[in-house]
């Protein structure tokens, strides 16, 4: 490998660190160097990188250790036999980066992947040696996420999570085959041990915080994974029960979802192009729906095609389940359970607690309702209030075509 800077290094592996979606930092304790001791902060302004689920912006610097790697994994731009530039950083030339880019206010905290180096225990080493020197020899009190590699040593991995804010470890693809067909050096159960042990520690982490207050914190954001949306043919049915099944094993807080990018010198058994980037929203759709809005998997699957096993790409996939559903509704805004009222397409949960909050008081109509929502349109088909009936819209046979989205005009590449 040629001798490189560390501007170059920066610049080849800050660019491989983008195929890396799950980065939030939502969640994570709050701590702060306001007293004067320590350095940093998971709060505070900085250059925006990413958006927490929660809405906030967050700032991190995100890159990989290297980018070489011994497995050969077909979707990866990363894999050994892919033709890319080469490079990697040693662990202390990471914690002198954060630091330096923490001091100037450019970063609110770390994401570290990378590939695997000489060994799945050797690289694991390198990246708990950045977490170990950030947070003891510069007493640094950012945010660390670190993705951990499951083939390591579990003592590593624990290591990890007593330094680090959140750990992730990537299942890759939804289905055992796709991930045998793309990627056949990772190991299905091995991944799925280690986020079991993972969970494990957390849990005798909090347990253990609970009953010593000088317990140490144990990833005390969580963990996180990441799926591969389009480079197989799993199907968004197969993807959502996927996710719900991690979310119920593991504790996970985020399950993300990266869309399928071509990359150069592709395998033969990869896709020629890339899923729909609205594919990739409506699962992230589909996700909100089971955390925040009580749908079971089984429902959001049902508002995928019967056919293709596919969500609609051109509503989202609440108002889908509603329109194949119709006999459930409407529902009456002035005496419908909380349940039934988050299945109403364009009612979020801020503006059910408002509906379930106000109707104490008195009778709600449906201006009460609109200035609840963004749009009341959407709403109408599906609501009573007391002074609307939908008597005409719930008797129409097509309601689709009259509250979808109007499509927007597809955007023409540029180098087509």
């Amino acid at each position: 490998m040629a001798q490189l800077d560390t501007r170059e290094k920066l610049e080849i592996l800050a660019d491989a660190a983008k195929y890396d979606a799950s980065c939030a930092s939502s969640g994570t304790a709050k701590r702060n160097s306001k007293d004067g001791k320590g350095l940093g902060s998971t709060e505070g302004m900085g250059i925006c990188h990413a958006y927490a689920p929660d809405g906030r912006c967050i700032s991190l610097l995100k890159i990989l250790l290297t980018n070489s790697c011994i497995f050969d994994c077909h979707y990866c731009i990363n894999r050994k036999s892919s033709n890319v530039r080469r490079a990697r950083f040693t662990a202390k030339e990471v914690v002198d980066l954060t630091i330096a880019f923490y001091k100037r206010n450019y970063i609110e905290g770390l994401f570290l992947s990378s590939g695997i180096i000489a060994s799945s225990n050797y690289t694991m080493e390198q990246m708990v040696e950045v977490a170990r020197s950030l947070r003891e020899d510069h007493h640094f009190r950012g945010y660390i996420h670190l993705k951990t590699i499951p083939d390591a040593d579990p003592e590593l991995v624990h290591q990890a999570g007593l330094y680090a804010d959140r750990l992730s470890i990537n299942v890759e693809l939804p289905t055992a085959g796709g991930l045998k067909r793309l990627a056949p050096e990772k190991d299905g159960v091995r991944i799925e041990t280690a986020m079991s042990e993972v969970k494990a520690s957390i849990v005798d982490g909090k347990d253990a915080k609970a009953k010593y207050k000088s317990a140490p914190r144990y990833a005390p954001a969580g963990q996180s994974t990441q799926m591969i949306v389009g480079a197989d043919a799993a199907t968004d049915g197969d993807i959502v029960k996927k996710a719900s099944t991690l979310y119920d094993r593991f504790g996970l807080r985020r399950v993300y979802y990266s869309a399928f990018s071509p990359i150069p010198d592709a395998s033969a058994v990869l896709p020629l192009q890339r899923p729909p980037l609205m594919r990739e929203h409506r699962l992230y759709q589909s996700d909100w729906l089971m955390r925040f809005y009580e749908f079971q998997p089984h429902e959001v699957v049902a508002a995928a095609d019967d056919a293709t096993g596919m969500l609609p790409l051109d509503i989202d996939p609440k108002l889908a389940w509603a329109l194949k559903f119709r006999g459930s509704f409407p529902v009456d805004v002035n005496r419908a359970p909380r349940e039934m009222l988050l299945r109403v397409p364009g009612l979020g949960v801020k503006a059910v607690n408002g509906i379930l909050a106000s109707r104490r008081w008195r009778r709600l109509h449906l201006a009460d309702v609109a200035r609840l929502t963004v749009s009341v349109a959407k709403l109408r088909p599906f609501i009573i209030a007391e002074d609307w009936r939908p008597v005409v819209l719930s008797d129409t046979a097509d309601l689709r075509p009259l509250i979808a989205p109007k499509p927007r005009p597809k955007q023409m590449e540029m180098f087509a």
